[in-house]
C-alpha cells in the first residue's frame, strides 16, 4: 500500500450538503483522511495510490459538490 497526499484549493464556502457528502467519501476504501483549512480554502486528501490515481480523487471530490480549483504542490 502506497500512501499519497494531494491538496486542492476550493472556491466556494463549504455547505452542509457538501459536508455530508464528504463525510460519506471518508468511507470509500482507499481514502484514508480528508482535512480542511477553511481559512485558506484548502482540502487535503490522503489516499492509497495502489487503488486510486489523483484524477479519480479530484472527481470524487467534485461529485460531493466541492468547487475545486487548482491542485497545490506539496513540499
Amino acid at each position: 500500500m502506497t500512501q499519497l497526499e494531494v491538496a486542492y484549493r476550493y472556491h466556494t464556502p463549504l455547505r452542509e450538503a457538501t459536508m455530508r457528502a464528504l463525510d460519506n467519501l471518508r468511507e470509500v476504501y482507499g481514502v484514508r483522511r480528508i482535512t480542511f483549512n477553511e481559512a485558506e480554502r484548502i482540502v487535503r486528501v490522503e489516499f492509497d495510490a495502489s487503488r486510486f490515481k489523483e484524477p479519480v480523487i479530484a472527481n470524487l471530490l467534485r461529485r460531493t459538490g466541492l468547487d475545486l480549483g487548482e491542485q497545490l504542490v506539496l513540499a
